[in-house]
């Protein structure tokens, strides 16, 4: 069911419109009749392709979007550490991290500790 456009003036963004409004007030123009049902149907015809009715839209998407080149699948490999239960492997393993060049200072003793307090207390 078509509707009739009903210009006014004063709500026209362009200077166009507004020449548009004033004809079809004045009635030099007829106002344009719209069918928004009709529009929506042939709408509807446009938002989906012929291809796309088909199963071959959906084989030319699958088509695009497939990857062009294949990937191997990540080896999962388990590594389980065996428990000597010897001592001395530990203190080994402590040497070696205690060498470490990128640590901080290693041997923190009692004056150090105190002029870290003392450095950290307010001034009065």
């Amino acid at each position: 069911m078509p509707d009739e456009v009903k210009p006014n003036v004063n709500e026209a963004p362009t200077h166009d419109a507004q020449l548009a409004a004033e004809n079809i007030a004045s009635g030099e123009e007829k106002a344009p009749k719209v069918d928004f049902d009709a529009d929506y149907a042939a709408a509807q015809q446009f938002s989906v392709s012929e291809v796309d009715r088909t199963g071959e839209g959906a084989a030319a998407a699958e088509a695009a979007t497939a990857p062009k080149y294949q990937t191997s699948k990540p080896e999962e490999t388990k590594i389980e550490a065996q428990s000597t239960g010897n001592p001395d492997d530990y203190a080994e393993l402590a040497k070696e991290v205690g060498n470490s060049r990128t640590e901080g200072v290693a041997n923190v003793s009692d004056e150090l500790v105190q002029k870290a307090l003392e450095k950290g207390q307010p001034k009065k």
